[in-house]
């Protein structure tokens, strides 16, 4: 697994800072955009101010640091590009996957995805057409801002020659580039698939758009850490992060017969659609019910803990607690505790990027048996004695077997994960 976050790059900082209770979030624009008139100008009828970005002193010293190791010259990449190399890095590093022969690069795979891709660089260019400066736009323009060149960058890094796919499913994608790969290599299209999303979108476009559609929080300019608070009563709009997550699914057989570290196995992949609006949820829950119940449909077995999507948005987050409601009220024994928390309170919505960086942060909770805290959300002691348990600020120890990881986007997609520690009887 490899990730880049609001912590800083790394899967154990984004493990270690959720379970501490740590804040990506904080006020932005950071004052260093600032210094430029035009940026300045830009921000100042934008009604949100904060955002989680990446730490940016660690970031360019990692980029500098890979830039002496890589064929691809990554500062010369659009922002999200470079994530994607970054996290895809350290996943391999972790699976220790190193094809030797052109028969393991050809049956290894790609499917990373991204919901917006570089928006920023889309407006620069059409300031320079506007301003009659065409010979000022890059060569590499149209490159830079295809949403499957993630994808690309990391198969020619690599060399990998198996399946090439991008999915770009608003913030559904990283969950979906998952499970298309989960996909892949259940119909034997790969042994191994490079897989997640990757997302940066903190410019003013971006902020302007969202604002425009009453998505962003407001409310707590003057107190970042407070702004996303997913379920909570006070939640007013989502805070946008930034970021990448990726895993390297493996064919089970070929991950034991190379004695592969194995964090915990897919066991399930629903997708499907709410067919209701293009930004709003079916405020039953239903389209999101419908996956979640597709995910589980391989297993009988009861689930111990849902990484919610829930954005920090008053429709989005009461949809979405309905549908897990009505999920396992039938599914499972009411005794069977269901354990509901989300990680967007301490990174923000990484948009594109979030089912994969959520991904990670399901499994490590399997990993570890701990249920990463929602922060912000104050909780009601009376609700804890339902089947359904929402999590707050603090973290939570209980046995985790199975876990899924919802994710829900803009047009009614939705798709969910369900993962399972790794047993050898689980098939």
């Amino acid at each position: 697994m490899g990730s880049v976050s609001p912590f800083g790059c790394g899967v154990n900082k984004l493990w270690t800072s959720l379970v501490d209770c740590k804040s990506g979030i904080i006020s932005y624009p950071t004052s260093d955009r600032l210094l430029d008139p035009i940026e300045d100008s830009k921000w100042n009828a934008i009604p949100s101010r904060v955002a989680a970005p990446l730490p940016m002193d660690e970031w360019n010293e990692k980029v500098q640091s890979y830039n002496g190791e890589s064929k691809v010259y990554i500062t010369k990449l659009s922002r999200y590009v470079q994530f994607a190399l970054i996290a895809a890095q350290e996943a391999l590093q972790d699976a220790n996957w190193i094809p030797q022969n052109d028969k393991e690069l050809q049956s290894t795979g790609v499917s990373i995805g991204s919901g917006i891709g570089s928006l920023e660089e889309i407006s620069d260019a059409a300031q320079l057409l506007s301003q009659r400066q065409i010979r000022k736009i890059s060569p590499f323009f149209i490159p830079r801002i295809l949403t499957n060149m993630a994808a690309g960058y990391v198969s020619i890094r690599y060399g990998f020659m198996g399946p090439n796919h991008t999915a770009s499913t608003a913030c559904a994608t990283g969950a979906h580039s998952i499970g298309d790969a989960y996909r892949m290599i259940q119909a034997d299209d790969a042994n191994v698939m490079v897989c997640g999303g990757t997302e940066s979108s903190l410019d003013a476009l971006s902020f302007a758009g969202f604002c425009r559609g009453n998505a962003l929080s407001t409310k707590y300019n003057n107190s970042p850490r407070e702004s996303s608070r997913p379920f909570d009563s006070d939640r007013c709009g989502f805070v946008m992060g930034e970021g990448c997550g990726i895993l390297v699914l493996e064919e089970l057989q070929h991950a034991l017969d190379r004695k592969a570290n194995i964090h915990a196995e897919i066991v399930g992949y629903g997708l499907g659609a709410d067919a209701f609006h293009i930004t709003a949820p079916r405020p039953d829950g239903r389209g999101q019910q419908l996956v979640i119940e597709r995910a589980l449909r391989s297993t009988n077995r009861p689930v111990q803990y849902v990484n919610a999507h829930a954005t920090s948005t008053p429709a989005g987050d009461l949809a979405e607690l309905e549908a897990v409601k009505n999920t396992f009220k039938n599914r499972q024994h009411q005794d069977d505790k269901v354990h509901v928390s989300s990680i967007k309170g301490a990174v923000g919505h990484l948009l594109g990027a979030a089912g994969s960086v959520e991904a990670i942060a399901t499994i490590k909770a399997l990993k570890h048996n701990m249920i990463p805290p929602t922060l912000n959300l104050k909780i009601n002691n009376s609700d804890q004695q339902q089947q359904v348990i929402l999590c707050g600020e603090e973290v939570k120890h209980c046995e985790i077997d199975l876990a899924i990881s919802n994710s829900f986007g803009f047009g009614g997609t939705n798709a969910c994960l369900a993962f399972s520690k790794y047993k050898n009887n689980n098939i």
